[in-house]
């Protein structure tokens, strides 16, 4: 492995962390993200730090303070709203897409099957159910076909997932049932379904957040 090749995969894994640290919440909203300290907590240098901050900014993930110092930002309940919107439109989309091109059978049934397991074992880790939901997303994304659309819908689930903390209890069950019923319509080559099916989730999705919301205000 080359020089250049060691300081790109250095840089992928700090911005992972780091992405990881902020969309679990163990990175809470206004969170400053000093170089240095986090250089010293994630074992590298500032450069990577200071490479993945910036690309945590253009994502929208955080934010430059007064002064310019970079913190973790907020998604406020409007924003989440609206972020709901747009990933409804541009999801059923690609649920629609993903059945009608050719799809990675092997992919989907692994997918599928790790959805069944989680379902069987009940209630898991917070990051286990939303790491499987958020490959479940992404993943129907770029089956689509476009790059441009899977990095928007990846945005977009990140910072529905930073407003959530990923886990929703009473969506536990019906989600991952949701999931497999889109599953099975892009595995049929039915895009009429995979598209309802998609738009029914999220319209679901939308409804337990503003239960959730109505509840705490």
């Amino acid at each position: 492995m080359t020089l250049q090749d060691q300081s790109q995969t250095l840089g992928e894994s700090t911005y992972e962390q780091l992405r990881r640290m902020i969309v679990s919440g163990e990175l809470s909203a206004g969170t400053r993200l000093q170089e240095k300290p986090f250089a010293d907590r994630l074992g590298v240098s500032r450069t990577p730090v200071r490479e993945a901050i910036a690309r945590l900014v253009s994502e929208g993930l955080v934010t430059r303070a007064q002064g310019g110092v970079p913190v973790v930002n907020k998604v406020s309940i409007s924003e989440i709203i609206e972020i709901l919107h747009v990933r409804r439109l541009l999801e059923c989309e690609t649920a629609r897409q993903a059945a009608t091109g050719h799809a990675p059978v092997e992919v989907l049934l692994s997918l599928r099957a790790r959805t069944e397991q989680l379902l069987q074992r009940g209630r898991s880790s917070i990051s286990e159910h939303a790491d499987l939901d958020e490959e479940f997303h992404i993943t129907i994304a770029r089956i689509a076909g476009s790059k441009l659309l899977a990095d928007l819908v990846q945005n977009l689930k990140q910072k529905t997932r930073i407003f959530d903390k990923g886990f929703i209890p009473d969506r536990f069950e019906p989600g991952l049932n949701e999931h497999i019923e889109i599953l099975d319509a892009i595995l049929a080559r039915d895009p009429a379904r995979a598209e309802a099916g998609m738009r029914r989730h999220l319209d679901n999705v939308r409804e337990s957040i503003l239960a959730s919301i109505h509840r705490l205000y």
